[in-house]
């Protein structure tokens, strides 16, 4: 499926990831991290803050270093995501996970390293304000931590084991899959040096995408070409997950996920500016098929 924003912006986020990363060879580990970090993701996350900054009235590349920080710290989540101790996946956007092909101690480094390096990259932004630069660290780092996406993955391990009702599950969503959207909307609203009104509405966005997301991923874990998921399906039945699929059903999720966009896209109403095409990608996630 072809995406106006997708075509725009993924090309730089590319070349300005590249551009971050220690050389290849440098060690294993510098190795790791650019396997699983030019491994093609969606880049979901830099899209949306470059976006609500454009949106938001900033001007021109100065907030693609930070956009290029959270997919660094997006893939360290996912390397560690697929560990054996944690959700124990052999395989990510259809190759080998990172500890398949270099081993859980230099995956486990990799991860480290992604995260540690995404922190001095968003220090050394240029061309930012620094107290808007600040901020936007803070969010980064408090929607990141134990009270944000960590904070969701340790729910999920326990779920696992105890299960979860209803209002749990929606709770670990927001936290695992929803706070760094969340990140990158808000982050978006704040280096352009929006308000406090606007950043607010940027989070209630984020929130409703987010949840939505993570209910598609349920649905297509059950339903989706693993040639084109990328990775097999069935991985949360194979490993005892609480999804909405399992609370809910799979059309009931469907309708939950198609309100929740439907409420996101009345959010960007809010905004000044144009929001067609911020439209546009927020339905494309709904209908994605990977």
């Amino acid at each position: 499926m072809k995406m106006k924003l997708i075509d725009e912006y993924r090309p730089l986020i590319e070349k300005r990831l590249d551009g971050l990363l220690p050389k290849s060879g440098y060690s294993d580990c510098a190795d790791a991290m650019r396997y699983s970090l030019l491994s093609g993701g969606k880049r979901i996350r830099p899209i949306l803050l470059l976006e609500f900054y454009k949106l938001c009235g900033g001007e021109g590349l100065s907030a693609l270093d930070f956009a290029a920080v959270v997919e660094m710290i997006h893939t360290y989540s996912l390397i560690h995501d697929d560990l054996p101790c944690m959700d124990n996946d052999d395989m990510r956007r259809g190759r080998p996970s990172c500890h398949k092909a270099f081993g859980e101690d230099t995956a486990l480094l990799a991860g480290d390293a992604l995260l540690t390096l995404a922190f001095s990259v968003a220090a050394g932004t240029k061309g930012i304000d620094a107290d808007r630069l600040t901020r936007a660290i803070k969010i980064l780092s408090d929607k990141a931590g134990i009270c944000g996406m960590i904070g969701g993955q340790v729910m999920d391990l326990k779920f696992e084991k105890t299960g979860a009702a209803p209002d749990e599950l929606k709770e670990m969503y927001l936290k695992k899959t929803g706070c760094l959207l969340e990140t990158a909307a808000m982050c978006g609203c704040v280096l352009a040096g929006a308000d406090e009104t606007v950043v607010a509405a940027a989070s209630e966005y984020a929130k409703c995408v987010g949840l939505a997301f993570q209910i598609i991923d349920d649905i297509l874990d059950c339903t989706a070409d693993e040639k084109v998921f990328g990775k097999p399906v069935g991985s949360d039945e194979k490993n005892g997950k609480i999804t909405y699929v399992t609370v809910f059903g799979l059309d009931n999720s469907k309708k939950l996920a198609a309100e929740l966009t439907d409420k996101a896209v009345k959010i960007l109403e809010e905004f000044d500016g144009n929001t067609e095409t911020l439209k546009e990608f927020t339905r494309y996630l709904l209908n994605r098929n990977y």
